[in-house]
């Protein structure tokens, strides 16, 4: 029986993970759940799941969730904090961790799990993006596990051979796919005047405003890109991104000897979350049955990097010193935000990301200090950007 802690919890990943370990109580039991503020709905979760903790960052929001729990007699223990995050994570009663509280909230209890050598469940892309070579060094000192949970990098792992002292020599190249978004086919000429609204409405994913226009900028997988090197040791100029608009291949490995290997199914979180938790078994996940025949045809495009030019600061960023990829996760937080507020055009968060990468001063991130001090001075350089451009 693996005791397993999941944070976010009341997010989309959280909401489909807790259903995955629902459908397999004979191997699965939540120790604890954990989540920003949303104490309606962690009630619900404690209520069903019956953790042996629950965490809320927000402090007011743990003392409603702790009232409520013990008005109705659970024996869930309620704390409050960062740090309780990092103590459930860490703690020697859990096995394995979902991490995907979203931002840099998700940073340190992602660490805590990865020196404490768990089996962490990466769908926190800022640990990564942000912290790549800090959370590459818990886990190596800790003796934990990554598994990624985004279905690219997933799909690369299924993908990729067993041993992976045979990644560097069998491996060509790894391939990921993206859907190109709900913009894929507007004029380049229209960019300007696109809606937060069009922006947002994905074809074939439900997800966050967020995650939405990053999709519709492709700079979601200018950060896969990022996460993919550190993931796999892979490098840069080794990683290539292909449109693929039914989302049914979700990322590819050719090999040396021409071979291309890649993992398909339909668009569905519960599938690499699945397989993170059982890995390299495979257990069911509620998912529907692939049924090539009825799909018909998959299209495959390379991406236009005028149309989408985000996609290439990633590959500037791990060329840069390190911190870059810090800098350019939090120039585009900032960018996107704007423009979800209506506050810049949507052209604009490509401006916004390029300048703040080109000017923000890098002097040091050894530390989770250090880079959340670069994090906060890139923020600053993306809003005076943000109002250079709004003059």
């Amino acid at each position: 029986m693996k005791r397993v802690t999941v944070l976010g919890s009341t997010g989309s990943i959280g909401r489909s993970t807790l259903d995955v370990l629902a459908r397999h109580p004979e191997r699965y039991v939540v120790h604890a759940l954990g989540a920003q503020r949303s104490d309606a709905r962690l009630f619900e979760q404690c209520l069903r799941f019956a953790p042996r903790y629950a965490v809320l960052v927000d402090a007011d929001a743990a003392r409603r969730l702790d009232a409520a729990l013990r008005a109705v007699g659970s024996v869930t223990e309620v704390l409050c904090g960062a740090a309780a995050l990092e103590q459930v994570a860490a703690s020697a009663d859990t096995d394995v961790v979902m991490a995907a509280i979203v931002g840099a909230a998700g940073l340190g209890s992602s660490l805590a799990a990865a020196r404490a050598g768990k089996r962490v469940l990466l769908a926190n892309k800022e640990s990564l993006v942000v912290a790549g070579n800090l959370l590459m060094r818990a886990l190596a000192d800790g003796g934990g596990e990554l598994l990624p949970i985004d279905s690219e990098h997933s799909a690369i792992l299924q993908s990729l051979p067993a041993d992976r002292s045979r990644w560097a020599h069998d491996v060509r190249d790894i391939t990921l796919t993206a859907s190109g978004g709900p913009l894929r086919t507007l004029d380049a000429s229209q960019l300007d005047e696109v809606t937060p609204q069009q922006a947002c409405a994905h074809p074939n994913w439900s997800m966050g405003p967020k995650i939405s226009v990053d999709s519709a900028t492709m700079m979601n997988k200018a950060l896969e890109i990022i996460e993919a090197h550190h993931l796999f040791s892979m490098p840069p100029q080794r990683i290539k991104v292909l449109i693929h608009p039914q989302s049914i291949v979700h990322s590819m490995v050719s090999y040396h000897d021409g071979s291309v290997v890649a993992q398909l199914g339909v668009p569905d979180m519960r599938t690499p979350i699945a397989c993170g938790l059982a890995w390299p078994t495979r257990i069911a996940s509620g998912a529907d049955w692939l049924d090539l025949a009825r799909i018909g045809r998959l299209d495959f495009d390379e991406p236009d990097l005028r149309r989408f030019p985000g996609l290439a600061l990633a590959w500037a960023a791990l060329d840069m010193a390190d911190g870059a990829c810090a800098v350019l996760n939090a120039a585009n937080e900032v960018a996107v935000a704007a423009f979800l507020e209506g506050r810049v055009r949507f052209t604009d968060i490509h401006r916004i990301n390029a300048a703040t990468l080109e000017h923000t001063a890098i002097d040091d991130a050894g530390s989770v200090d250090a880079l959340l001090e670069l994090d906060a001075r890139a923020r600053r350089d993306a809003r005076a950007e943000l109002a250079r451009l709004a003059t």
